[in-house]
């Protein structure tokens, strides 16, 4: 039975995804009275977080295999709030390493159905991009704000900011100086104005659209999506970005009504 179905006083947990389990790492760790439940080739971790139920899971990578994962989540587990956390590449103007990144709203960069649609239209929806809920986002950006502010979880990088926007998304990972030039100057040229690139956002923002359940997103920018980048990336993850994933949490968490 979907925990939809269960007791009214047993309140949603709140679903928190990523695509890597480095980005994960710590939350699992400080999980209470964790218990695993494997459904859809996913392993998916309930127990309580900051004193609210939650349930982790790993989108893996991509749109589709967030998808999976994300509708996973609404009709096995009954969640009503899901919150991405990861890494993305900076693509907009002042968008910089160890930046963090609250979507706004997404749009595939990989999506062409023209000439029958619009490119960057999602057919017979109408609309290219799918916005986060405004409620929930306005939250994690001001969580967001304060894990940085207080300089605990970004003493690696004292300058990093925190930006708000659209992301896009893309079954393709884009590294090159090239590539991520292209992509920007098309998504633009599109009135897209882009801040940051991955692989999952807009996949799961469109299937809680669908569903009617509240999302919103943060990356934290592990490099600038060209040739320069420099950065050790599984050291990045394990030791910036997990940190920024637990204390932005924790401060999400704690705000958050019933």
């Amino acid at each position: 039975m979907p925990m939809s179905q269960t007791a009214s006083s047993s309140p949603a947990p709140v679903a928190i995804l990523s695509a890597l389990l480095q980005e994960q790492q710590g939350l699992m760790e400080l999980l209470h009275q964790p218990r695993k439940v494997t459904h859809a080739g996913r392993d998916f971790w309930l127990g309580d977080l900051h004193g609210r139920p939650v349930v982790l899971a790993l989108s893996k990578i991509g749109k589709v295999a967030a998808a999976t994962t994300a509708t996973a989540l609404i009709e096995r587990f009954g969640v009503r709030r899901m919150v991405f956390t990861g890494v993305a590449g900076g693509l907009g103007s002042g968008v910089n390493v160890g930046d963090v990144v609250v979507a706004s709203d997404f749009v595939q960069h990989d999506l062409d159905a023209s000439p029958l649609f619009p490119r960057y239209e999602v057919p017979l929806y109408g609309r290219s991009r799918f916005e986060g809920d405004a409620a929930l986002t306005a939250l994690l950006f001001n969580a967001a704000s304060a894990a940085l502010g207080d300089g605990g979880a970004s003493a690696a990088f004292p300058g990093a900011r925190v930006h708000r926007g659209l992301i896009a998304s893309g079954d393709r990972f884009v590294s090159g100086a090239g590539e991520s030039r292209s992509l920007h100057a098309a998504l633009t040229g599109a009135g897209h104005a882009v801040l940051a690139v991955e692989m999952e956002g807009a996949a799961v923002a469109q299937v809680c659209h669908d569903y009617g359940v509240s999302f919103a997103a943060v990356r934290t920018i592990s490099d600038r999506a060209d040739d320069s980048a420099h950065v050790d990336f599984p050291r990045f993850v394990e030791e910036v970005a997990s940190r920024y994933a637990h204390a932005i949490m924790e401060r999400l968490l704690l705000s958050l009504e019933p």
